[in-house]
């Protein structure tokens, strides 16, 4: 048996943060910011889970610039498990909308490139999300080639048939200039 070792102060705080999560559109961009601050007030000012929340609401409200500062102080305070490979997705998706893919490109190939071993369930399912910005931001940098043979191989799985044909396909892009 495994214990749990989240209080229930924790567990009353990420299930208050999860039900803001579920609505965001219920609210005013400002105001949902400012639910989200709310809670982070709860908890120290250097909580890298807050600060993540923080960075993430700023984000899905069309504040990029300051989520990209929030993601970084929440990475640079230990974020761990899953947020903080959704940190790294939103960080580097937020910098290529900065205009800054060359750093969404490091950011995202370095968070491709940690093993699946090392990465529970939920922080695995999220490969597909990495991949996939990986492709936006690679594309931004003029790799296009690159980007549709990194969209094309992480689609090939999904489809019902030509698994085999597609994944060849998007290898190929990468070593034959005509993709045959």
């Amino acid at each position: 048996m495994t214990t749990d070792h989240t209080t229930q102060p924790e567990q009353e705080w990420e299930r208050r943060v999860a039900a803001l999560w579920e609505r965001p559109d219920d609210h005013e961009p400002a105001d949902f910011r400012a639910a989200v601050a709310a809670l982070a007030a709860e908890r120290a000012d250097d909580d890298p889970a807050a600060l993540f929340e923080l960075g993430a609401a700023h984000d899905s409200t069309g504040l990029p610039a300051e989520a990209v500062r929030l993601y970084e102080r929440a990475l640079d305070h230990g974020l761990t498990g899953l947020r903080r490979r959704r940190a790294v997705v939103q960080l580097a998706s937020s910098l290529r909308n900065l205009g800054r893919p060359d750093r969404s490109v490091e950011l995202l190939t370095a968070e491709r490139d940690i093993p699946a071993d090392r990465l529970d369930a939920d922080e695995l399912a999220l490969s597909g999300a990495v991949d996939a910005f990986l492709a936006l931001a690679l594309a931004d940098t003029g790799r296009d080639r690159e980007a549709a043979a990194l969209a094309l191989g992480a689609l090939a799985p999904l489809l019902p048939r030509y698994n085999r044909s597609l994944a060849h396909y998007a290898r190929a892009l990468l070593t034959a200039p005509d993709g045959s």
